[in-house]
């Protein structure tokens, strides 16, 4: 066994005889209080059957009411949408009751017989007209006996002013022939019907003209636009009105044409068809404009004679917003009123349980160590007789407790003692141990001071005067340079035994950690560009102040990135990185070289572990760089894929005190 080979045995065995067995704590048992189950309370029985019959009774009245008030709100808007239903079917008549009145003026003014039989267009005009423009008549038509238009005045929607026109034959429209043959129904000789014209759909009235001998001699038909009707139809009704035809097909209403067409609101013929004035439809739930609606259907019957289908719409979200604004406030009312209820009953429980509470309080607290309570009930009950005989009890185990203090506090100064004594003589053997180690430190030092660093000089020495001699052969130059490189192999290898036994304490200094990285890899770059390696410095431009030992940290450092060129032989990048934080600095040294295997890992810290070749590593660059972070109050850390690369990760503490322990 090597000399060195024996000092490593003895540092080894201090460590073992180090390690101490502790003895077994000693664990004392915690004291339980006494507490019943929360639905085993006094208290909880009776007040929360008390609540929960008065949260179902709250519940139960919250739901009839909400169904009661929501059944009055759906009845209402079912009412108000009938009512709109009947405002505007009374518009309409309303205004064929207009029609009329205007067709008795211009059928008895003097003049229009005889100008539609001689089918003078402009005498016509001349008659009719100042009552076109006082009663605001929107279409006007009159026809001979055949039918042929003679004239026709047309309000444009878009101008106000009015067009005329003639020479049309109006003989195929019912309203015209009916008026024209002498018919006559129920009501006279009247007759309606909505026609479809190039100023888009009217509502016509028509009425025969007579001569002074009775003898039909053409008609006059008034008109309005069903838009200008059904506009004030839902100014009065304060609904949306549609007007279909008897198909069912939308005609007109007050509702902006819907991208995808009026087809949820039309009806199909089969189901128009089964209106009657008696029997109109049911709600109808429709969506137009992603809007939901609710519609109500009913024949469109102007003198007794149907012409197609009334629809009127009312926004559904009145409903629903009633509905939800009617059952938030009964849910808050009712809440209130719960919890006035609770409250009560809560007053109550208290008067009833308080005794009760009280002496179960002071028997907890009696069971937790506190023997100065008392209860204190002036009660002359049953309970008043149970307090005072708690009290009593209480104040003979307070005196008892008391000489039990005594004796316990007796023990704890004696158990103190022997604690105090039992650390001085652990201390004492943590020195005892750690002298064994200096002493094996120091031998193994002087040992090689004395005996190996002074010769290994002089061969170095030696071996550089010979190879420099002229005389000398190659082959004898390359024996002297291995001679050479050997010798200062093992004076490496002494140098590194010397770094890991002295273990010196840093000198802690405030100082830029940066400024230290930047120099260490300014001494480290002649290596990295010989190894063809591309260094990557990423360090926050301000500084980032700390305590610690520059020269300690720097040889850590230029510990790490030389083996980080050593292990990229055919190049590649490596990366120093500082990350300060709230605590601690980050010091992380990336490359991308050869990696580390799993198995290494765990011992790559070990002294004389390596993992280079034989011959270029004594194994203890990594040892002495750990205690060198450790007595920083730091860390490193190492993450490695083989293949691929390593990082090593310095975490190092931003209020690290100014002397190292």
């Amino acid at each position: 066994m090597s000399f060195i080979d024996d000092v490593v045995q003895r540092l080894r065995g201090a460590e073992i005889e180090e390690q101490l067995e502790e003895a077994p704590a000693q664990t004392q048992e915690e004291e339980r209080l006494w507490r019943l189950p929360t639905f085993a309370r006094l208290q909880t029985k009776l007040i929360v059957p008390y609540v929960v019959l008065t949260m179902i009774i709250a519940m139960v009245g919250t739901y009839i009411i909400t169904r009661l008030v929501t059944s009055s709100v759906r009845e209402r808007f079912i009412n108000q949408l009938a009512e709109a239903s009947r405002v505007a079917a009374d518009g309409i008549v309303q205004r064929e009751s207009v029609h009329l009145a205007n067709l008795r003026l211009m059928v008895f003014t003097n003049g229009v017989a005889e100008a539609i039989l001689n089918q003078d267009a402009p005498a016509v005009q001349d008659l009719l007209w100042p009552l076109v423009l006082n009663n605001n008549i929107e279409a006007l038509t009159v026809v001979d006996s055949d039918g042929e238009e003679i004239l026709t005045l047309a309000q444009d929607p878009n101008s106000g002013q009015y067009v005329s026109s003639r020479g049309g034959n109006f003989s195929q429209y019912a309203l015209v022939a009916r008026a024209l043959g002498g018919q006559t129904d129920e009501v006279g000789d009247k007759f309606i019907e909505l026609l479809q014209t190039t100023h888009g759909p009217y509502l016509f009235t028509s009425a025969p003209v007579r001569d002074s001998g009775g003898q039909i001699v053409g008609a006059v038909l008034v008109g309005t636009r069903l838009e200008t009707l059904l506009a004030e139809l839902k100014a009065l009704s304060l609904a949306d009105v549609v007007v279909l035809d008897s198909s069912g097909k939308v005609v007109a209403a007050t509702l902006a044409d819907p991208p995808g067409g009026f087809s949820p609101v039309e009806l199909a013929p089969e189901q128009a068809a089964k209106l009657t004035p008696d029997q109109p439809s049911q709600l109808r739930e429709v969506n137009v404009f992603n809007r939901d609606f609710q519609a109500v259907y009913a024949p469109l019957i102007i003198r007794r004679q149907p012409i197609g289908v009334l629809e009127i719409l009312l926004p559904s979200n009145y409903v629903v917003s009633t509905e939800a604004t009617s059952r938030n406030w009964l849910s808050v009312l009712f809440a209130l009123g719960t919890v006035g209820v609770i409250v009560v009953g809560y007053l109550l429980a208290q008067t009833i349980v308080r005794p009760i509470m009280r002496l179960r309080a002071v028997s907890q607290a009696v069971a937790a160590g506190d023997l100065q309570q008392n209860v204190g009930l002036q009660q002359s009950d049953e309970i008043g007789e149970l307090a005072t005989a708690f009290d009593v009890m209480t104040l003979k185990l307070r005196e008892r407790t008391a000489e039990a203090a005594r004796l316990y506090a007796e023990t704890v100064h004696r158990n103190k003692a022997l604690a105090q004594a039992n650390a001085k003589l652990q201390a004492a053997q943590q020195q005892l141990v750690q002298s064994e180690k200096l002493a094996a430190i120091g031998q193994l030092t002087a040992g090689i001071v004395h005996d190996v660093k002074n010769p290994l000089a002089v061969v170095i020495g030696m071996a550089d005067e010979l190879r420099d001699d002229p005389k000398l052969d190659k082959e004898t130059r390359q024996h002297l340079s291995t001679i050479r490189d050997n010798a200062w192999r093992a004076s490496t290898i002494i140098s590194d035994l010397l770094k890991f036994a002295r273990q010196s304490t840093p000198e802690m200094k405030l100082q830029d950690i940066g400024a230290t990285i930047t120099t260490a890899l300014r001494l480290t770059d002649y290596l990295a560009r010989k190894g063809g390696v591309t260094v990557v410095k990423d360090i926050p431009p301000q500084p980032v102040l700390m305590n610690y030992d520059a020269t300690q940290i720097e040889q850590v450092l230029i510990n790490l990135i030389q083996n980080a060129i050593q292990a990229m032989p055919k190049g590649g990048h490596l990366r120093v990185n500082l990350s300060p934080a709230k605590d601690a600095a980050a010091i992380a040294v990336q490359d991308t070289g050869v990696g580390i295997p799993q198995k290494n890992l765990i011992r790559i810290f070990d002294p004389f572990f390596t993992t280079k070749p034989a011959g270029e590593g004594t194994g203890l660059g990594l040892s002495v760089s750990y205690g060198i972070i450790s007595r920083h109050g730091g860390r490193i850390d190492v993450a490695s894929t083989p293949g691929k690369g390593t990082t090593f990760t310095i975490l190092l503490p931003l209020n690290t005190p100014a002397q190292a322990h």
